[in-house]
């Protein structure tokens, strides 16, 4: 069965598209080649899953990027803000205050994980209920590695989902783990072959959505009371962090060796 343009929605910029099947909405990004996030498309999707969550015709809600990778995460090869810092017409308009949206919205979401969820890509991931995963899937909360502070939000979300010892482990050594160890430590919920990662993700979405819609929407508030908050106090030390861990050689050093594709090598300065 093919599915059709969401009924009377409105023009999506480029980089969302929208499908619906029944009563699963599939949200998907596109910003080719690697789906990295900025500020228009964390806004995006803000306003899609808000206006969702007026939609009584939508119970559940997949996240999917296009192409190779779910989200690499930010891009420091145009820069070294990677488009964190606040924008001259935006005072606190930080990408991660508009990510405090996404925490905030009713509708159940289940992210198709296909390729390299990294960075702010994986903190993408989790902010979704559920995520299906594959094989060849890639996981990494890298920012140690370039040199900063972790981000968009993950100081909670992820010890919230898999534990302090086992995030601190990732946190700590920037680590990229495969969709078996994701799987394994409970970052996935589902592993399935690559071709198949969407459909999987849109049957468990249309699962969910056989259940009755206001009990699902109620138990959701219940079981992520306090998320949104944890997640504010969370990206305001983040940010805070990051600002001025950004302006030191360390990170410059990240970055160069992120675009070497070698080992950094930091000196504490």
């Amino acid at each position: 069965m093919t599915a059709q343009p969401t009924p009377g929605q409105p023009a999506a910029a480029p980089m969302l598209g929208e499908t619906r099947e029944g009563h699963v909405v599939t949200l998907t990004f596109s910003r080719p080649p690697n789906n990295h996030i900025n500020r228009a498309l964390v806004i995006g999707l803000a306003e899609a899953l808000e206006r969702l969550d007026g939609d009584a015709g939508c119970r559940a809600v997949v996240l999917a990027g296009a192409g190779r990778h779910f989200c690499a995460g930010a891009d420091f090869s145009q820069g070294d803000s990677g488009g964190l810092d606040m924008p001259d017409d935006l005072p606190g308009g930080t990408l991660y205050r508009m990510a405090g949206r996404l925490v905030r919205t009713r509708k159940p979401i289940v992210a198709a994980v296909q390729g390299a969820a990294i960075g702010a890509g994986l903190g993408l991931a989790l902010l979704a209920d559920f995520r299906v995963g594959c094989a060849e899937a890639r996981f990494s909360a890298n920012f140690t590695r370039l040199g900063f502070h972790p981000g968009f939000g993950l100081s909670t979300t992820l010890p919230r989902l898999i534990g302090a010892q086992k995030a601190a482990l990732l946190f700590y050594t920037g680590r990229r783990i495969d969709g078996a160890t994701a799987l394994e430590i409970g970052l996935l919920d589902e592993l399935v072959p690559q071709a198949e990662v969407l459909a999987a993700a849109q049957a468990l979405a249309a699962e969910i959505a056989t259940s009755a819609p206001f009990a699902v929407q109620g138990l959701r508030a219940t079981l992520r009371r306090g998320l949104a908050e944890a997640f504010d106090a969370a990206t305001e030390r983040e940010f805070e962090q990051q600002s001025w861990q950004r302006r030191m050689a360390d990170f410059a050093e990240g970055r160069r060796a992120m675009a070497e594709r070698r080992p950094p090598v930091f000196e504490g300065r």
